[in-house]
């Protein structure tokens, strides 16, 4: 099983930007969909972004297009998410995750491994 753990996390003005990591080790990763998936207090978690094996294809909630950015490097075994104009209702922890497919899904049941999350937190 792939063991991943997320940083960047942290606080924030409305309007500024972030930058998220997720390393993972211990498996297979190159041959994998990744994504990020975030919870918010009180809320359930949430699908952010995800992105195919090679990098080819990526998806995004509607909450967070044309603000947010997912990339990976294989030969890293890195996955990043790039946050820009942030908004208070960004305010979540961040999740990393790597599905069980190759091509790009937005279905939670679909994630096997999952990191311990990232604080994100935007202040108005």
């Amino acid at each position: 099983q792939v063991h991943m753990v997320e940083s960047g996390g942290g606080l924030v003005q409305a309007g500024g930007s972030l930058r998220l990591s997720c390393a993972a080790s211990g498996g297979t990763f190159s041959s994998n969909a990744m994504g990020w998936f975030r919870q918010a207090p009180g809320k359930e978690r949430e699908f952010v972004a995800g992105i195919s094996w090679g990098g080819g294809r990526t998806v995004y909630a509607a909450s967070v297009e044309g603000r947010f950015t997912i990339s990976r490097d294989n030969a890293k075994n890195a996955l990043y998410l790039q946050m820009d104009s942030l908004k208070p209702e960004d305010t979540a922890v961040y999740y990393c995750a790597t599905s069980t497919r190759i091509r790009v899904t937005t279905n939670e049941a679909d994630f096997g491994s999952w990191g311990q999350g990232t604080q994100v937190t935007v202040s108005s």
